[in-house]
């Protein structure tokens, strides 16, 4: 019987899951559950936090503390004194802050965002009253979602997109309620919730966060972790089809230089390999691989600490409260605690882990290319050229420029645009990451690295049934013998000249289908929570749930 590769990074989570927050522990996994419909809570204990954390601001300010976005105006506005009436100072404060532009976000990212932004409030550093986190959880378990538009922020704080969520909960604005675009007030009345009246610093607590940005980076990383798992797979079962050689990462091989990663990805690279006939001599196989074969353990090994160290920055994100001002909740050292001035909101760490990875992603981008030409080429494969048949003329021939376009896009993804900005608000914030484009460039690359896969998969299936017409005591690793099958169901062998693009996209859909679990199954290759798990060890399904 097969040993599937299996799924376990990614659990079939029901729209009726709850999922409890409290401010510590919320990760891109419990984000993709609420952003798919599941409904939230937080325990009292956690209440109690956001309590304090209003009662611990109003405290400071009745001790004749200014306070930044309460008492006074915000950015350059600093120096004004705040309206006297705070409802209407608040209401403002989100009015000209909501300068979104570009299409609005789908639903599911909008709700990634309130989710995000709602585990933040629960830390007490934003001084929020209550009942704006309590407006957060009712529009999030009622299916009230703001139409947040996808462009207006440079990575310094989300203020112009968050700023429409605030106004939502005013009943100012659009939101999509039971399926339907409607004036946000009419949504509210529907579904009997209460249009917040926010005072003291309530507005910019709602808008004074990145929580655009980490939402979409955890829908990211949650889509790139199934991506990292499909070519660990992918490059086995191609290095099959190659009839390449697994030296380069044998245990013995690798102490000689012990990168603890590149051991970990050697690791699963040979369990993926287990029982297949690259593990046995064979004198037909030329002496060394291409480069893009050779060096295959040392690239996805970098792409996997990318992801870890990707994942690692943003969990702290998730669970930290990036205020300026931040309040500073009574302890021992402060015992009366604090409202301060911050520049928590700088998403440097973040955005530096996300390019490293978008980085790691086109330079295994550009091998998987080259991976494919290696295919197509019989002084390496001792394979037809282009994997033809007597039957073909042009074979595969023409799609390597399918791929290298791919490839290249991934590449151009890939330049770091974190250090293009120019000085705002009078020259006071002078510095910027551009956070939400380094993600959405990062998704594009995610989502151009399926048609990648794919072709390099049928590439690689069409390899092995060459190959096992030469010898048919070829014998695949059960787990790649899988994959072969899950390429077999959707593009049949080609015998004949024929347009490859439809099986292309069927075979990209297939694969990118995170209910689809079917092709990762036993093993994984990426930590589901690097930041707190020891090592990055492969466990069973049933060790992991």
């Amino acid at each position: 019987m097969k040993v599937l590769f299996s799924a376990l990074l990614f659990l079939s989570f029901t729209v009726s899951a709850v999922t409890e927050l409290d401010g510590r522990s919320l990760t891109p996994e419990a984000i993709v559950r609420v952003a798919d419909g599941g409904q939230v809570r937080i325990s009292p204990q956690t209440k109690a936090v956001v309590h304090q954390s209003y009662i611990t601001l109003m405290a400071s300010v009745a001790a004749g503390q200014p306070v930044y976005g309460m008492t006074l105006g915000v950015g350059l506005n600093k120096d004004k004194k705040a309206a006297e009436d705070a409802v209407q100072f608040n209401r403002d404060l989100l009015r000209a802050h909501a300068a979104g532009t570009g299409k609005p976000l789908s639903i599911r990212a909008a709700r990634a965002v309130m989710v995000t932004r709602l585990n933040m409030l629960l830390t007490g550093g934003s001084g929020a009253h209550p009942d704006v986190t309590e407006t957060y959880i009712r529009f999030l378990n009622q299916q009230i979602t703001p139409l947040i538009p996808s462009s207006g922020s440079i990575g310094e704080a989300d203020i112009t997109l968050l700023s429409h969520i605030g106004l939502a909960m005013t009943g100012e604005g659009d939101v999509y309620y039971q399926g339907k675009q409607m004036p946000a007030g009419i949504a509210l009345e529907k579904s009997g919730i209460p249009a917040l009246k926010p005072v003291a610093k309530d507005a910019l607590a709602i808008i004074s966060s990145n929580a655009f940005s980490a939402a979409l980076a955890a829908l990211a990383l949650y889509d790139i972790s199934r991506l990292i798992n499909l070519n660990f797979l992918s490059y086995a079962f191609s290095l099959e089809a190659l009839n390449g050689h697994v030296s380069p990462f044998l245990a013995d091989t690798l102490q000689q230089r012990p990168y603890p990663e590149v051991i970990q990805s050697a690791a699963i690279l040979r369990s993926l390999l287990d029982g297949s006939s690259l593990n046995e001599p064979d004198a037909s196989r030329p002496l060394q691989d291409p480069l893009s074969f050779r060096s295959g353990v040392y690239l996805l090994a970098d792409l996997r600490n990318s992801y870890q160290r990707a994942y690692r920055q943003l969990f702290i994100q998730l669970n930290s409260a990036d205020d300026n001002p931040v309040v500073i909740l009574p302890d021992t050292a402060t015992p009366a605690g604090a409202v301060r001035p911050s520049a928590n909101f700088e998403s440097l760490p973040v955005v530096a882990a996300f390019e490293q990875l978008s980085m790691s992603v086109a330079r295994y981008s550009l091998a998987q290319a080259q991976q494919l030409v290696v295919l197509n080429t019989p002084a390496f494969t001792g394979l037809s050229r282009f994997l033809g048949t007597e039957n073909t003329t042009h074979a595969f021939g023409a799609v390597e420029k399918s791929m290298m376009a791919a490839a290249m896009r991934n590449k151009s993804l890939a330049l770091p645009v974190s250090l293009d900005y120019l000085p705002v608000a009078g020259g006071l914030e002078d510095v910027a990451t551009n956070a939400p484009l380094v993600i959405d460039r990062l998704q594009q690359q995610i989502d151009n690295s399926y048609e990648l896969l794919s072709i390099l998969l049928i590439h690689s299936a069409q390899a092995i049934d060459l190959r096992r017409q030469k010898n048919p005591h070829f014998r695949l690793a059960p787990d790649t013998a899988s994959l072969y099958d899950v390429v077999r169901t959707s593009v049949l062998f080609i015998d004949r000249d024929k347009s490859l693009q439809a099986d292309i996209q069927t075979l990209a859909n297939i694969l990118r289908d995170n209910n689809n679990h079917k092709i990762i199954r036993s093993h994984y290759a990426v930590c589901t929570h690097p930041h707190h798990q020891r090592g990055c060890d492969r466990r069973t399904k049933a060790e992991t749930d």
